[in-house]
């Protein structure tokens, strides 16, 4: 009738409908596949039979099907930049700074080198041994005992007329940080004898006594000395030491000038506790007097700790009052809170 009918593909290839046929197509136009071609077809172009895009594996995006987006449509983010790393010679006085800082914690909180000046604590430690010093305990509460070796600021001029080395610039810095010991500030090491509480007494030669306890002392007085010295500018003593103070002795007996030669100062040759600044603990310099510094054996010998025992005991009790009183209010609390809970 002249009637033109427009058909639709069935799906099947080389099936016509009424009108045109299937397989009459014209030339492809730039590349896009005719019309009734086999390149045509849903699945191919990637759309559903709703005509979404559906992404199949040779759709747009690749063979996620995605098309480079989130869920939704929503646009990816945007690539990290990639950060230029910093070279070593830039990032070099960052280090330093950090490593300085450490340093200077360390030296002020933790443990600090200190130089032997003289032969006073040979041959315990020697002239020019570097030993280390555990500053960290005290900041805990705690006191030195007897035994333990010491540093601790001049308490009253005993270096007076002993001459100090003048160090350099590099020395003063390395110093200061904790990376060299200080050759400015006026400090002495010796071993505590005696503490708060204590009589130590020499009569003689010796040996030297605590608290009416002979001290074996051949493990660390220098060979060939005495514990106690014959002479009458503070060799021969009896003496009991107040509370807060440290009465203090070189291993070198006969060449320390130490608490027994010092009597005649304000402090009646007794260290005060607060001018202590810490206990040496190693030798850590030269590699070959490698050593620890642990107490000697006769200071933890039976009835020599008694009088320590019971101050031990005396400063732990108001901690002890403390925590005995805390435990019913922390019982009382829950108790009420229970009852709260349960109404």
């Amino acid at each position: 009738m002249g009637d033109l009918a427009v058909g639709a593909r069935s799906g099947h290839d080389g099936e016509e409908g009424p009108g045109r046929p299937v397989d009459a197509a014209g030339p492809a136009v730039n590349g896009a596949p005719a019309p009734g071609s086999d390149a045509g077809t849903d699945r191919e172009r990637g759309r559903d039979g709703d005509g979404a895009v559906t992404g199949g594996p040779d759709g747009p995006g690749g063979p996620d099907g995605t098309g480079g987006r989130q869920p939704g449509g929503a646009p990816p983010p945007p690539a990290r930049p990639v950060r230029k790393q910093r070279s070593f010679w830039k990032e070099l006085p960052l280090l330093i700074g950090i490593a300085l800082v450490l340093a200077l914690l360390i030296k002020t909180f933790l443990v600090q080198a200190f130089s032997i000046p003289s032969a006073s604590m040979q041959n315990t430690l020697t002239i020019n041994d570097r030993v280390l010093v555990d500053k960290l305990t005290p900041w805990f509460g705690s006191e030195p005992e007897r035994g333990e070796i010491v540093v601790f600021h001049d308490p009253a001029d005993w270096l007076a007329g002993e001459p100090t080395t003048q160090p350099n610039a590099l020395q003063k810095v390395l110093s200061w940080v904790g990376l060299m010991p200080s050759a400015e500030e006026k400090d002495l090491i010796k071993r505590v004898i005696g503490v708060g509480g204590d009589t130590v007494e020499c009569n003689g030669t010796g040996p030297l006594k605590v608290n009416g306890k002979t001290l074996d002392e051949t493990s660390y007085v220098y060979q060939g000395n005495t514990p106690c010295s014959v002479d009458d500018q503070g060799g021969q003593f009896k003496v009991k030491i107040p509370e807060g103070y440290l009465w203090v002795m070189g291993d070198h007996r006969q060449n320390s000038r130490d608490s027994r030669y010092n009597q005649a100062d304000k402090n009646n040759g007794m260290v005060p506790v607060k001018e202590v600044i810490g206990r040496a603990i190693v030798v850590a310099w030269p590699v070959n007097h490698w050593s620890t510094l642990p107490v000697p054996d006769t200071f933890d010998q039976a009835g020599l700790n008694d009088r320590a025992s019971a101050a031990g005991a005396l400063s732990v009790a108001p901690q002890g009052l403390a925590l005995a009183g805390a435990v019913p209010f922390a019982l009382w609390r829950r108790r009420r809170n229970a009852a709260a809970e349960t109404r």
